[in-house]
């Protein structure tokens, strides 16, 4: 993951920046694309929202899992509103990064919302992250962890 967003920063719900290679170390990382403008998005994002909150705030530790927003907003303006009013507390690239085309193309998105989860090299684990959270609710997430390799230093 940190060789997908190297030498780039991301931002927080409340714009401040953080360092990539210290959020997504060691997670399972979601890549949200998505807009305000889109009713699909607006139907998946309060259930991406409360996954995120149950795996994040509800787990003891938490579990590795970050998601990274990238915009189809028309405004940075309107890609803050709807971070501020519906997203979880996760994290986006910059609204005026031109990056999120090459990203675009890079996991073929040729409609939103789509969630393609991602190993730490930005491999994919599985493009139907939306579908896989509406039928399987949470148990998904052991599939996603079983598939990015994380923990594999500490088998012996």
């Amino acid at each position: 993951m940190v060789d997908v967003f190297s030498g780039r920063l991301l931002v927080d719900k409340d714009g401040r920046s953080v360092d990539p290679e210290e959020a997504l170390q060691n997670k399972v990382v979601g890549l949200y694309f998505s807009a305000a403008w889109c009713a699909p998005c607006l139907d998946f994002t309060p259930l991406l929202c409360d996954f995120y909150t149950e795996l994040r705030e509800e787990t003891e530790p938490p579990v590795p899992f970050e998601v990274v927003f990238i915009s189809s907003d028309h405004s940075a303006e309107e890609m803050a509103g709807y971070m501020h009013a519906m997203h979880g507390g996760w994290l986006a690239l910059p609204y005026h990064d031109p990056y999120k085309h090459d990203l675009k193309k890079k996991y073929n998105i040729t409609a939103i919302p789509k969630l393609v989860i991602v190993k730490q090299t930005g491999e994919v684990i599985t493009d139907k992250g939306r579908k896989q959270i509406r039928d399987k609710g949470l148990s998904c997430f052991r599939d996603w962890l079983e598939g990015a390799d994380i923990f594999q230093n500490f088998s012996s």
